[in-house]
């Protein structure tokens, strides 16, 4: 009663056409091989397509039914491959790019509001005086009550002009910003000295400028005086980015040896990276600062420098994601993420929903009731995450639930401070293990 073969068909054709183009040749020969299994599964698709074009309480378009179907199947393997739309395609790229053209504001969803977490430095929002906690209620006149719309809207052309309107605590009116939009550069390294002769570096992504900026922060800090005793990587709350600048990163401070394996299925997925001689050396010992919120990319230069020994983990546990995606372009702007590999680090050990486990176990302290540690999701909470390979039993649930760190995000997104920096419990037993360890090493020579 619901059939409509004609258009049955059509789409049925549509769906083929579609898989060849996403999987290629090789495809065709798959649906050749089983071809009739294929045919029926994509028949049964094209009828539900059907019925729901026919009988859904409000029209629905045939290209948007085939997009969610395509999401669907590629979000039902794991929870880090998905479909992504052109918009969703250029956010990745501009977020691995290192810039993009704005007002330069960190924001989040906050009660429902789109949120100021904290303007950038220089840029058009910082020099107008827009605040942490402003709500934006407006662009161009125009409300927007989610963070897509909202970031889409105040991006655009530099020298183009955007009207912010803002609604702040103790103003009895909306505030209304005019505002020329510019060239906003994302900044994955911040860098300080704690204590003479001891370096504290946050990456806070890996992006395709993370390499560049790491070299020069740790460059200025090697040519300060007293020379760089040991040093502070702090990579929680990083989720990761670019896969080739957590190699790159990790082989700065690595001379031989692996970094780490990935193995997929096939061949080309199979890859082993080792560390190559640097032309300068940096052997100072290195406390590397991990937590739940560090994932992926992060977790592969943890792992590589705590099995090369060359830096002492500590923290809590990481995330857990061992795997890696590839970006693969399809037709009309539309990109497709998926996970082609696990990785393992130089000892050949998975991270895969178990995560980096830290050599000395430190839990953050509140420094104050503007830093909040929650407890965070991990891989093993998501629904379908990849089993690490050694078991075939599913991971027990994690303890994550979610919390709002709000405060706690807009307290390390402005300029560091050494001293407010010695106030987290984690940076300060880092620091006392380097202090520690030069100690004990001029104890040894005496």
């Amino acid at each position: 009663m619901f059939r409509s073969p004609d258009k049955a068909r059509w789409v049925l054709a549509g769906l083929i056409a579609i898989a060849l183009a996403l999987f290629g040749p090789g495809a065709y020969h798959n649906l050749a091989a089983d071809k009739e299994d294929t045919y029926q599964s994509l028949k049964l698709l094209s009828d539900v397509m059907d019925i729901v074009q026919k009988n859904y309480v409000e029209e629905v378009e045939s290209k948007k039914l085939i997009e969610n179907a395509i999401q669907g199947m590629v979000s039902g393997l794991d929870p880090h491959s998905a479909l992504l739309t052109p918009d969703a395609l250029r956010e990745l790229q501009i977020d691995t790019q290192g810039e993009f053209s704005g007002i330069g504001i960190h924001v989040t969803m906050r009660d429902n509001l789109v949120t100021v977490i904290s303007p950038i430095v220089g840029t058009p929002a910082y020099t107008a005086g827009i605040a942490a906690g402003d709500r934006i209620v407006k662009v161009d006149d125009t409300p927007v009550d989610n963070l897509t719309e909202a970031v889409k809207r105040m991006r655009g052309p530099k020298g183009t002009k955007v009207v912010i309107t803002i609604v702040r605590e103790g103003e009895p009116k909306p505030l209304d910003f005019t505002l020329i939009r510019d060239v906003i550069p994302i900044h994955s390294v911040k860098a300080t000295i704690l204590s003479p002769g001891y370096g504290y570096v946050w990456v806070t992504h890996f992006r395709e400028n993370t390499y560049d900026d790491l070299v020069a922060a740790l460059s200025q800090m090697e040519n300060t005086q007293p020379p760089l005793k040991g040093l502070v990587l702090d990579l929680r709350d990083n989720p990761g980015g670019v896969l080739d600048q957590a190699i790159r990163i990790s082989d700065l401070f690595m001379d031989d040896g692996i970094i780490m394996t990935s193995k997929g299925r096939l061949a080309r997925h199979t890859k082993v990276y080792r560390a190559t001689r640097n032309a300068t050396p940096r052997t100072y010992p290195m406390v590397v600062l991990i937590n739940a919120g560090s994932a992926s990319a992060s977790e592969i230069v943890a792992g590589a420098l705590q099995d090369s020994k060359r830096a002492l983990i500590i923290g809590t546990t990481s995330f857990g994601k061992g795997s890696v995606q590839a970006i693969e372009n399809l037709r009309d702007g539309y990109g497709l993420k998926l996970t082609i590999a696990r990785y393992y680090t130089p000892s050949g050990r998975s991270i895969q929903a178990k995560g980096v486990e830290p050599d000395i176990a430190v839990a953050r302290e509140p420094i104050s009731e503007a830093v909040v540690q929650a407890d965070r999701v991990k891989e093993r909470d998501l629904a379908n995450h990849l089993l690490d390979e050694a078991s075939d039993a599913a991971d027990p649930p994690g303890d994550g639930s979610p919390a709002d760190a709000f405060k706690a995000i807009s307290a390390r997104l402005g300029p560091l401070d050494a001293e407010q920096l010695k106030k987290d419990n984690q940076v300060q037993r880092a620091l006392d293990i380097l202090v520690g360890y030069d100690i004990f090493n001029k104890l040894g020579n005496e």
